[in-house]
Parts: structure tokens; sequence; C-alpha cells
């Protein structure tokens, strides 16, 4: 090792995931032998290096995180810190250990406040404050060189295998034009702030060379900051959680932590969204490999094969006619070599028979825009790879993992294989629950193939599907950030999900999916903070219909959810009584109702009327304390003044006065309602009349159908319509009688029968098909029939 003082670092500034760059910082370790390598890395990690030369599985990323210890309080961090193979920041660490270089990773833990809105560490740019400065530059020269896109310029202008020393002085200068003297974001001048002091820490030292690998972004501005710093004797220390989380409001503490966790080349791809930029991770690999000729050729082998495997055009002149493109194009371009973008370009001229509506994947940055032709998905996704990252076996594991395996063995789960639950026995209920816990953290290979989607639905049995794939391990770890145990992670990720709901759209039905997700898991202990969130989130939602489906769940889960833990939840309380007060404050609007909401619209009256009939039922004792905040008068207060409103929705003046009618037991006041109902009815236009009934039976169809008084009132009022006006009522009112049951519906046409002295024929004469024709076009034909007859008396033809 050379342990010759050097004045100056040796600042080498790259792209993350450039094989080029990895060449570069390989070079310079085996040429200057530094004593210390500073490698822009989470420097939490730097007393658990060892870890990352175990014989793991390449690529590899250590996640780190910070989440508050008191669930519902502070706000969760975290980031990716991804290696493979071909990046610069892997051969420093490689090459370094094999000089016995003095190692360190010297930027700021992925839970500072700089890390806040970056969830990859390894990004290419990671300041939005100097994004429109980038894309200019490079616009600038890639219209001066003729190149399309950010990718064809990086290529052209470093990936070509230009020698170590002329690769260096291209690096330098693309980077000092991109940054400038711009000082950079906040964020990223706290993380330079530190980089400067740990090549200030290890100059002072002077027993040797160092030797510096950054993001190319933070070379420039390193450079002068390092010597404006005093003296550092000591490696700089942690900054402290407090001043991590310093930037919000509140005392919360925070736990941390780092591990190592598999990764995969298609979560590496900028493709597929990831933001480090360099695209097509198996590609870039394959150029470490093999060099860039002999990478190319690999490609475009693999790609056909592909293409023949899933019987896309391929042929033997198609190979031909792309190898002659690709060697016209790099030459015309005046690439030495030819370079991925001369590949890609020949391979669409050649393979590509339609034209394409949208633009060459390679040509934009993110995800593959709809409408890309096969061919082309096909050779992204070669280029992108398939590779998965795995971990020696003794790399450490975080808590969460190993209390999963003590759990699935004490459940008898094994995984992989098929599980089917009876729910009815008390073991299946604790494997379902801890299967649950496992699905709402994402955890991939986890599948319920049958199973309930409603907590309360009735159904008692599930039949799971358990899978191991590669990314299950790494989902594991990054899950293991939300607590140490199964039950505790789940919690904390559902809390976390409800906290985010706070006034978002379709709050309220998100809420019930996540409340049976909760029940399912058995999952009732919240905190204090989500409570609050819900408070304030539930009190702004402006959908009836959607609170009376949030409400009737809760109520169900809150009275009989014993079985899924859920019975007298806090939680379930607090939702009960902000959505029970909103929905009644909503229903006293005069809107109209959209005929699509219709059933939804009933359904959130029969919700609050579960709930009254419940409230009127209880003692006094009962009641008090399962509902210290609800009162049942509220509800018949403004279910009369709705069934009274003249400008109010004829189902909703149907639906109020149904419910009031529907309590007559439970409320002996309500006694005189059941004359009401056709009184509603007669002052209604036809066509508004089965809008009215259909509310009225929904909501008291026991009470009605069985009153020979209302029955008979019907049978007249529907009796004395005429043609036209029947035509009109005739639609809505057979969606009223729907709300009966068969058998109803046919006690209901027996009394219709009585009415018509036609007893002696059988109910069904009534409810069975005559014909294939709709009532409403029977009555629209006998309609048209009349109209024709009136037309013929008029010329005296009949």
């Amino acid at each position: 090792m050379n342990n010759s003082f050097s004045p100056m670092p040796e600042i080498i500034g790259i792209r993350h995931h450039s094989p080029a760059c990895a060449r570069l910082v390989a070079a310079r370790i085996n040429t200057l032998k530094p004593r210390y390598v500073l490698i822009e890395g989470p420097m939490d990690f730097n007393s658990r290096l060892d870890e990352l030369f175990l014989p793991h599985q390449l690529p590899l990323a250590i996640y780190s995180y910070g989440v508050p210890q008191q669930r519902g309080q502070g706000v969760r961090r975290g980031s990716w810190s991804p290696f493979a193979e071909h990046s610069p920041e892997w051969q420093a660490l490689q090459q370094a250990r094999a000089i016995k270089a003095q190692i360190r990773f010297m930027d700021l833990p992925a839970w500072h406040s700089a890390f806040a809105d970056i969830a990859n560490r390894y990004a290419d740019l990671a300041d939005a404050e100097q994004q429109q400065r980038a894309e200019d530059f490079e616009q600038a020269l890639s219209l001066e060189l003729g190149i399309q896109g950010r990718d064809a310029l990086w290529e052209r202008l470093f990936e070509d295998q230009c020698d170590v020393q002329e690769l260096e002085q291209r690096l330098s200068h693309y980077f000092q034009r991109l940054r400038g003297e711009v000082p950079g974001s906040q964020g990223n001048q706290e993380r330079e702030a530190m980089m400067a002091r740990w090549i200030r820490w290890a100059m002072d030292q002077q027993d040797g060379t160092v030797l510096v690998v950054c993001g190319g972004y933070h070379a420039p501005a390193l450079m002068k900051l390092w010597q404006s710093l005093p003296g550092e004797e000591h490696e700089p220390e942690l900054p402290s959680l407090s001043h991590c989380f310093a930037d919000q409001p509140g005392d919360a503490q925070y736990t941390t932590g780092s591990y190592l966790v598999p990764y995969s080349y298609k979560r590496l791809d900028a493709f597929t969204g990831y933001a480090s930029g360099m695209p097509s991770p198996a590609f870039q690999q394959w150029v470490w490999e093999f060099g860039l000729e002999q990478a190319g050729l690999y490609a475009f082998q693999r790609i056909l094969e592909r293409l023949r495997r899933l019987h896309l055009p391929a042929s033997t002149a198609d190979m031909g006619a792309v190898y002659l493109r690709v060697q016209a194009l790099s030459r015309l371009r005046g690439h030495q070599l030819p370079l991925r973008n001369d590949w890609l370009d020949a391979m669409a001229g050649s393979l590509v028979k339609e034209a394409m509506d949208v633009p060459l994947p390679w040509t934009y940055r993110g995800p593959l825009r709809p409408g890309t032709d096969p061919i082309l998905v096909q050779m992204m996704a070669v280029l992108a790879g398939e590779s998965h990252g795995k971990l020696a076996e003794n790399t450490p594991r975080p808590p969460l993992l190993i209390s999963l395996e003590c759990e699935l063995e004490q459940l008898a789960i094994t995984i992989p294989s098929e599980i089917k639950l009876d729910l009815l026995k008390l073991e299946d209920r604790q494997r379902s629950r801890a299967l649950h816990q496992l699905a709402l953290l994402a955890i991939p290979g986890i599948h319920c193939l049958k199973g309930i989607g409603q907590a309360m639905s009735g159904e008692m049995t599930e039949h799971w599907q358990l899978r191991s794939p590669l990314e299950q391990l790494a989902a594991l770890i990054e899950a293991a950030s939300y607590g140490a145990t199964l039950a505790d992670a789940a919690l904390a990720k559902l809390e976390e999900a409800l906290l985010e709901l706070h006034g978002s759209q379709g709050m309220v039905v998100a809420l019930v999916k996540l409340l049976n997700q909760a029940a399912l898991a058995g999952l009732a202990d919240f905190s204090t903070r989500v409570l609050e969130q819900l408070t304030a989130a539930v009190s702004q939602e402006g959908s009836f219909e959607d609170l009376g489906f949030a409400l009737e769940t809760a109520h169900t889960l809150y009275r009989h959810g014993e079985s899924v833990g859920m019975q007298g939840s806090p939680i379930l309380l607090t939702v009960i009584q902000i959505t029970f007060d909103r929905a009644l404050w909503l229903c006293e609007s005069h809107g109209s109702v959209n005929p699509a909401d219709s059933h939804r619209h009933i359904a959130a009256f029969q919700a609050i009327r579960l709930v009254t009939r419940d409230l009127l039922a209880l003692p006094d004792v009962d009641r008090n304390m399962l509902f210290p905040a609800l009162e049942a008068d509220r509800a018949l207060t403004v279910w009369q003044r709705k069934s009274s409103a003249p400008d109010a929705d004829p189902l909703s003046r149907g639906a109020a006065l149904g419910a009031l009618v529907s309590l007559n037991d439970a409320h002996p006041d309500t006694a005189s309602l059941i004359a009401q109902p056709l009184a509603l009815l007669t002052t209604l236009a036809a066509n508004k009349m089965g809008d009215a009934l259909s509310g009225l039976i929904a909501l008291a169809r026991h009470q009605l159908i069985q009153d020979l008084t209302f029955v008979d009132g019907l049978n007249r009022m529907v009796t004395a319509l005429d043609d036209e006006d029947f035509l009109l009522a005739l639609p809505a009112m057979r969606g009223a009688f729907s709300w009966l049951p068969p058998r109803e519906r046919g006690e209901f046409a027996r009394q219709i029968l009585e009415l018509h002295q036609a007893g002696h024929l059988p109910a069904s004469s009534l409810n069975r098909e005559i014909t294939s024709a709709a009532p409403q076009e029977i009555a629209a034909m006998q309609q048209a029939e009349k109209r024709a007859l009136d037309i013929l008396g008029q010329w005296g033809l009949t």
C-alpha cells in the first residue's frame, strides 16, 4: 500500500451503477493504493461493513429506516442503497478491501431529514432545484452532438470504453458544468457537509492517500468544501436523532436500523421507476463482464431467443439485417464500438414492422408507455434482466424474521404450501389472522384463493396459497421496520395506511376496507393519533352513501366481532359516533339522489336504522356504557323532518318514513305512523311514487306488507292510475317490489288476488313470466294499441 501523504484527496465523481465509472474506480484504487477509501453510503453501517463481504449473490441493498417508537406519532423514513457488481461503490468496497485500505461510508443516515423525500440514496440528481439546470445542460449537449435522450448522451460520452485517464477528465468536466456554482438544496448541503467532514478527518490523519467515491453532482462541491472545515481529530459521529428529525413537530422518540436485503435487476432498472438513472442493468453487467462489443452480441442473441420462444417475428434474415444495421449506425454516429442505443435502434428498425404511436422506450425516462410494440417490450425486459440477489446464510436478520419463523412453526404453517382453514376452529382462526397480517404487510407469495371479503360475512372457510418467491425475503426485511413481531408490524402498517387516508377522496370506503383487514388480521389496538385523524377525516366526508357503508361495518364489528377480536374496540366506537352524527347531518340535505346510488342510499338509511334500533332496545345502563354519545331520538327527529319535506327526494322521504315505521315496536310513539305511507304516496306524481315506495318497502317491508290497510290502499292507488300514469309509475314500482324476498313477494301476491276476488288462483300467477316481453313493454304496447283504436274510431273504422 502506498502510505505516502498526498496534500489533496482523489475525489472521483461517478454516475451510480455505471460500468465505466466502476472501471475507473477500480483502476484508480489499484494504481494509487490509498490508505483511506471514503464512499457515498450510510455512515451508520460503518460498524457492520464486514457484512458486505460475506458470500452474497448480487444485487443486494442496504435498507435503512427510522420509525417512531410510539405508533401513530412522528414520521417514518427509509431509504435503499443498492449495489450491483458493476456499481462503482461496490467496486470501491471490493478493491479497497483487497489492498487493506480503511473503508468508510461518509453520507448521512437514511433517517436524516435530508432524505425526507428520497427513497433511493443513489438517485441521479436528488435535487429538484437543479433538475432544470441539468436538463438544459444535457439538452444543449444533445443538440450539439445530434443525440436523442440523456441515456444515449451518457453512453456516447462515457461508456465507449475509452482509456481510464480520458474517462476521468471527461467526467470531471461534465460534472463541473452540471453543478456549476449552485449551492444545491438544503438536504444536499447537509449531506455534503457531512461528507466533507469525513474527507477532512481522513486528510488530517496524514498517513496516506485519501480516495473519495461519490455521486458526480457532489464532487465539485466536496473538492472546495472540505478545505474550509476545521480539523477533525476523531471520526465524525452520527448526528443525534433529535437533529435528524428536527423538521418534525413534537418530541416523538425514534428507533433506527439498517439491514442487508436481497435486490433485483428489475428494481434497479430505470425503466421501472428506480431513480438511479442507469437503464438495462443486465446489459450493464454484461458490459462489465465481457466488454462493450461482446455485451452487444450477447444481448442480441438473448433477445432473438426470447422473441422466437414467444413466437414473435425474428427470422434469420432479420438477424442479418440487425447486424448490418448496427454496424452502419455505430460508424455513422462516430462510435468506435456499437453502444447499447445502436443495438436497440438497429433491432427496432429491423424487427418492428408496424408504425408506432409512442416513442422508443430508450428515448425517455420511466416505465414503458401503453401501446409500446410487444417486440420492444421484450427487448427491454431482456436488457433489464431477471437476476435476484441472495444473502449469505449467516447475514444478520432483523427481529421480525426470527419472530416470524417461531410463530409459523407454532401455528404449523409451512411455506410453500396450500392450506384450507375452518374458521370455526380456534387454531385455524389463529392461522388465518397470521396470514392476513402477512397479506396486510404486502408480503409476496401470500395469496388467499378463497375467503371472506367482509369480516362478518358469515363465510367460515379460507383457502390460502403460500409460495416463497425470491423477493419475499427483501419484503420481510423491509417490513421489519414496522415492528419486531408480526402483529406489531401489521398494526403499524395498518395505522400508517389509516393516517394516509386523511383528506383523500373516497376516504370512508377505503377506511372500511382497512377496518375489515384489521378485523381479519385480529388487530384492534390502534393509537390515539389514528383516532384523531379519523375523527377529522370522517367529519369532512360529503358522501351520505359512503358514511352508511362505514357505519354498518363498524357497528357490526363493534357489537358482534368477538370472533375477530374487534368487539367493543375503542376505535370502532369512535368511528360509529362520528359517522352516525355526520350521516344524520347529511341526511337533512334535500338534493336529488343519483339513480346509480339508489341502493347505496337506501343501505345508508338501513345502517342508521340498525344503530338506532340497537339504541332503543338496550337498557339505559347498557346503552350508556356501549354508546355513551349516541341518541336515538336525534335519528327519529331527523327522519320525521325528512319524510315530511316536500322538496326532498322521494326515495329519501320513503326511506325516512319506512325507518320510522320499522321502529314501531321499539318506539311506541311511532304507532300513528302506520297510516302515513299511503298519505305520502298520494301526494307524489306517478313517476315518483315508485321511488318513495322503494324506500318504504326497503326499510319497513315486514310492517307494511302485513298491514292489510296499506296493501288495500296501495292496490286502490295503482288501480286508479290511468294508462299514461301507470306507464310512468311501472318501472320504479317494479324496482320497489324487488326489495321483497320471494316468500314475502308470494304473500303480497296472495293478498292482491284476494282483493280482486281471485283467491282461487295460485300466487305464482302474479309472479311468473307470462311472456318474454318485459312488463314495461307490455304496458307500452297496450297504450299504443289504445291510441291506434282511438284514431281508427275517429275515422269511423271501428
